[in-house]
């Protein structure tokens, strides 16, 4: 008997060690306002190719459920406002709800959260105090299904939940919503559900460009701004929003809940007063925060803490209503084209605007292709590249290191630099044919290193060098295995003891 409960014991703690060690996630939202989008199947499909592994859908329609079944991708389901008083009044009705709409697609359909409401303090019939009420039974309907730590719940919030915001170590929720936050931070403690928020860095900085820098808010600023109460530095207004909820939260002794960005994001296009509204910031933006998110930097209140983050959004959506950025927050066309470039691995390179100039570091500047051209282009430029240009494209074969991402730009900005440092890096050799850019910043990724002038290093030898330069501190997957091979080695010998 001993034996087993020592058994449990060990497996118990390497599931603990698996969830440790899964890292932040980057999700999208799946938002349907619209009478263009292509069917949930294409979706599916679509979601797959860009390697998307986590969506949010704002309801629980079968069709999008269906799709995504043996898909992998995992959802979390939205239960609308207007759904809120049916569900906070009788337990029954919980029941129904989770029996039609999620127990028929689960686990074909991977579910791992589901969200009661959504920014409640911004509609305009205030439904905040059915919000904890729906919860409780909306969980109590998964304990008795046995889901309740499978599926987690939570609700979905605006930055206007806070009454303050800046600086960071002051931020406070409204008060006027202490009724039902109070409740609902309970439930979330207990249940180690995370906090919900949705955070727009572009509205901050919209709406008041003389306090807000474009670049602070598209994480590109050089310059730091400091809390005057902690001295902590902040380079990007999302980690000044994100650590104004964690101080929040720890004002209210809420020190457990862990923080969940489930919308944020950037409208590639606006109305005239909406100048930050562009396909180059929007590309700015996103790339940079799922390189800040993936590499599990947290925030300066937080350093290393993970965080969950949904962009919004899959699709432009043309049925929202409000300003001409509204409807344009889509990584997507509804036709399935990319609005611009985007790798959710955060490895790919980033595009700039075509017929920029730019001087690196010691004047240091390579060349990638450009989003701006077709593919068809592209991919003659590549061709060329890798044929009469003389280019050793072997790196980008599978297998190689820069293989992945496996899009056509990113082989193709592999070539085209390749070919402009062994030809002296001159504007002329970073032409082909409109299709390539100079950038002053190193594409680098990984393993795969674009090589420099005057140099003869491909991704391949250097993936010695790589390993030999980066940081001395144990990666996640090296903590894992070492600490895998320690539950091992406690777990064996536990069984001998025995």
């Amino acid at each position: 008997m001993a034996t087993v409960f020592k058994l449990i014991f060990a497996v118990s703690m390497l599931f603990t060690l698996l969830v440790f060690c899964r890292g932040s996630i980057v999700g999208v939202c799946y938002g349907r306002n619209a009478d263009d989008l292509p069917t949930p199947d294409k979706v599916a499909e679509l979601v797959q190719q860009h390697n998307i592994k986590y969506l949010r859908i704002y309801d629980s329609n079968i069709q999008v459920l269906k799709a995504f079944a043996n898909t992998g991708v995992e959802l979390m389901v939205g239960i609308p406002n207007s759904d809120l008083l049916a569900l906070s009044q009788f337990q029954s009705n919980a029941d129904s709800w989770l029996k039609n709409s999620i127990l028929p697609y689960y686990p074909a359909t991977k579910i791992t959260y589901i969200t009661v409401g959504a920014e409640v303090t911004e509609s305009p019939n205030n439904a905040s105090a059915q919000v904890v009420p729906a919860m409780h039974n909306v969980l109590t309907a998964l304990k008795k299904v046995g889901l309740h730590r499978r599926i987690k719940v939570s609700s979905t919030h605006s930055l206007g939940v806070l009454s303050r915001s800046y600086p960071p170590s002051a931020g406070a929720f409204n008060s006027s919503h202490a009724f039902f936050l109070k409740p609902m931070l309970e439930f979330l403690a207990e249940n180690q559900s995370p906090f919900m928020i949705n955070i727009y860095p572009y509205y901050a900085y919209r709406d008041s460009p003389n306090n807000v820098s474009l670049d602070y808010a598209l994480f590109e600023s050089s310059s730091e701004v400091i809390d005057p109460n902690t001295g902590l530095l902040y380079t990007n207004m999302f980690d000044a929003q994100i650590d104004a909820l964690y101080f929040a939260l720890m004002a209210l002794n809420f020190r457990t809940i862990n923080v969940m960005v489930t919308e944020t994001g950037w409208p590639s296009k606006g109305s005239p007063k909406e100048k930050a509204a562009t396909p180059d910031n929007a590309q700015t933006y996103n790339t940079n925060l799922i390189r800040h998110v993936i590499n599990n930097s947290g925030t300066p209140a937080k350093p290393g803490e993970e965080l969950d983050v949904y962009i919004f959004s899959l699709f432009n959506e043309n049925r929202k209503p409000g300003l001409e950025s509204e409807r344009n927050w889509g990584l997507f066309y509804p036709d399935q084209t990319s609005v611009y470039n985007l790798d959710f691995k955060g490895r790919g390179v980033v595009d700039v605007p075509k017929n920029s100039t730019f001087t690196g570091f010691n004047g240091t500047t390579w060349c990638i292709a450009s989003s701006n051209v077709s593919q068809l282009d592209l991919q003659s430029a590549l061709d060329w590249a890798c044929g009469p240009g003389n280019v050793d494209c072997s790196a980008i074969q599978p297998s190689q290191p820069c293989f992945e991402p496996d899009t056509l730009i990113s082989h193709a900005s592999y070539a085209f630099n390749s070919y402009y440092q062994q030809n002296g890096a001159s504007d002329v050799a970073c032409s082909f044919g409109g299709a390539g850019v100079k950038v002053d910043k190193d594409p680098s990724y990984d393993n795969c290193l674009y090589m420099t002038t005057g140099t003869n290093k491909t991704a391949a030898s250097n993936t010695t060098a790589m390993a030999s330069t980066s940081s001395s501190s144990p990666s996640q997957i090296e903590v894992f295995v070492w600490a895998s091979r320690f539950l091992l080695m406690t777990f064996l010998g536990l069984l001998n003891i025995a």
